[in-house]
């Protein structure tokens, strides 16, 4: 474990004297801040009038919304209203907002990931992702490599900041004593094998020839083409997979399948997918939709999908490799 840094002291650091990266350390500043009364909200439940209970409504993804969802959005509006961004997309509104003027930075965030768990008491977390704002661009258009921050916050045992400023990865969690946030591993690495990977196997009947060959692959275990046991995890919260992944390796996959609406699977690329593709690359892993690369894929619509493959490098190329094969495949087949 590595000394502790207040994150405060690591975003000013960051910052200096360049106009871009101090817009940028002020919205991680306050989107950390937004995550403290966040938790502290969470960790009351109920007892704050937190019941996960639906608002009876639809988020601008068609997604339902949770009380929570309405309320973390707020909160992180709030914390932001004093950066000075040009365009603010949010999971829970139809489009981005722009002002007038413009700004130095567009952030895009998912407020609650993993909000259909807080009525069970499991993980929920915060997802965030920072460009730079481009004159005449329109936003939230460019491909996930122009990201300059990533980052989110895990709301479990304890709440933790995963953040990237393009210098690695680093994983502060909140000293509630103090109301906090102290580094607790530098630069995280995650390896490039595994014996774990994540997956809702309930929809193995849906899935694409590719993702079933290679659950079937690790199923085999020691008997199989890969010569080794896995275990199989599933937590329904991306937070908390990607957590996992960068403490103890792993691969992680929510594909498209033949269900109705799920042809590009579930995932948003903007602020989920870019953001979680450019953390798990800064730590040395691989993020793709199993035929390309994810931070090189440009949206279209904010609330684009997208399939998302992610976590220990060796395990994702395998996966693209199986991909390639059943296209070259169906290809031939055409011909």
């Amino acid at each position: 474990m590595t000394a502790p840094l207040d994150l405060f002291r690591h975003t000013a650091t960051f910052a200096g004297t360049d106009p871009l990266r101090q817009a940028t350390a002020a919205a991680v500043d306050a989107l950390a801040k937004a995550s403290i009364e966040i938790s502290d909200l969470i960790s009351r439940g109920a007892l704050a009038g937190i019941t996960g209970a639906t608002q009876g409504s639809e988020n601008a993804d068609g997604d339902v919304q949770k009380d929570l969802d309405v309320i973390a959005d707020d909160m992180v509006r709030a914390a932001l209203k004093d950066v000075p961004w040009g365009a603010l997309a949010s999971e829970e509104a139809e489009t981005a907002d722009i002002r007038d003027g413009g700004g130095l930075i567009d952030i895009a965030y998912d407020p609650l990931d993993g909000s259909s768990n807080i009525e069970t008491n499991m993980t929920v977390g915060t997802i965030f992702s920072i460009v730079p704002s481009v004159a005449g661009k329109v936003p939230f258009t460019s491909p996930g490599h122009t990201q300059i921050a990533a980052g989110f916050v895990v709301y479990g045992p304890q709440t933790s900041l995963v953040l990237t400023l393009g210098d690695g990865v680093h994983i502060f969690t909140l000293d509630r004593a103090t109301r906090s946030y102290q580094r607790i591993r530098a630069n995280v690495q995650i390896t490039a094998d595994c014996a774990e990977y994540a997956i809702n196997a309930s929809n193995h009947r849906h899935w694409e020839a590719p993702v079933r060959d290679f659950v079937e692959q690790c199923l085999a275990g020691k008997e199989g083409a890969k010569a080794k046991n896995f275990n199989m995890r599933w937590i329904a919260a991306l937070v908390a997979e990607a957590y996992r992944i960068l403490v103890r390796g792993g691969v992680f996959l929510y594909p498209g399948d033949a269900r109705k609406g799920y042809g590009d699977g579930r995932l948003r690329l903007v602020y989920e997918a870019h953001p979680m593709a450019f953390i798990i690359e800064q730590a040395g892993g691989a993020a793709s939709n199993g035929r390309q690369r994810i931070l090189d894929v440009a949206p279209t619509a904010i609330h684009q999908r997208i399939p998302l493959i992610m976590g220990s490098k060796n395990e994702v190329a395998c996966l693209e490799a199986l991909h390639r094969d059943a296209d070259s495949v169906a290809v031939q087949a055409a011909e």
